[in-house]
């Protein structure tokens, strides 16, 4: 094969390419500034303080830590969101019980009041009883959209590494495709490989 056939094709995948992760580069970025955007704005509009104390008297001194710097802030990213779920709601819902055992106190009691109507015992109990599910069900909600927009966020910083490092694979492809061109006109006609 000859040598300027050879060094045009690579020359050319390597332009192709280098399109390529640029173009990609691109869409990277725009998932980024989208899902970080998003994250945000959703969070933002759910107006949530964190407070300055998690209430878990045994949580680690990074959590301590994080709860302390971001106390009495608006909850705006991903990782806030993560650890408001997992280190306050969690450590809160910790001492309730599951939905599933709520509910099934919950019929329990619902089914007494209902046999003995007259029985104020029973009818509290009951009405305590769906407190508690109402309680942990809305807990359990709210944990899990905010981890989702943790997940969310966290596709997002992700993105924005990957378009990082497509735009310098993009540029570093191109100067050597440009490379690669001079080369080209280097190349005595009758060398080959």
């Amino acid at each position: 094969m000859r040598r300027k056939t050879f060094d045009k094709i690579v020359t050319f995948v390597g332009f192709g390419l280098a399109v390529f992760l640029l173009i990609a580069a691109g869409l990277l970025n725009w998932g980024a500034t989208f899902a970080q955007g998003t994250v945000k704005s959703q969070l933002e509009a759910q107006q949530i303080t964190i407070p300055a104390d998690n209430g878990d008297p045994k949580a680690d001194a990074a959590t301590k830590k994080f709860f302390a710097d971001n106390g009495d802030k608006l909850m705006t990213t991903g990782k806030q969101a993560q650890m408001y779920a997992d280190h306050y709601i969690g450590f809160h819902l910790s001492a309730m019980p599951t939905y599933a055992e709520a509910s099934g106190i919950a019929r329990s009691a619902t089914s007494a009041a209902a046999a003995d109507p007259a029985n104020a015992d029973a009818q509290a109990a009951a009405s305590k009883a769906n407190a508690t599910v109402e309680t942990v069900f809305k807990g359990e909600t709210l944990r899990g959209m905010l981890l989702n927009a943790y997940a969310f966020g966290t596709l997002g910083e992700i993105a924005a590494i990957a378009a990082l490092v497509s735009l310098v694979g993009g540029i570093l492809l191109l100067l050597l495709s440009i490379a690669g061109l001079m080369h080209i006109r280097r190349t005595p006609e009758d060398a080959t490989i």
